[in-house]
């Protein structure tokens, strides 16, 4: 089995499409966007920790905003450059 099967075992389309093929969900409708929970968020896929709840912030983009991770190494940046404009996209490292 292909890494790619594998993925599409453990994750739905959606959650796929997005984890998987560097999709994105539209703005201000995911189910953690105005989430207000306490607690740690983890990737969806692997299942690490990633923030706590006392760094996300509304950043007004439509999308769950933290200013710290739980570690440095946690995650790793990529640089967008679709849509006639520059974004980082925050991943999870693993």
């Amino acid at each position: 089995m292909s890494d790619s099967d594998d993925w599409r075992h453990k994750l739905d389309p959606e959650r796929y499409r997005i984890l998987r093929e560097a999709g994105t969900e539209p703005p201000f409708s995911g189910e953690y966007h105005a989430c207000k929970t306490p607690g740690t968020y983890h990737c969806a896929a692997c299942g690490a920790p990633l923030f706590s709840s006392r760094h996300k912030y509304d950043s007004g983009s439509g999308w769950p905003s933290y200013w710290q991770p739980l570690s440095a190494d946690a995650l790793k940046e990529v640089t967008d450059h679709s849509h006639g404009m520059t974004r980082t996209e925050v991943r999870c490292a693993r």
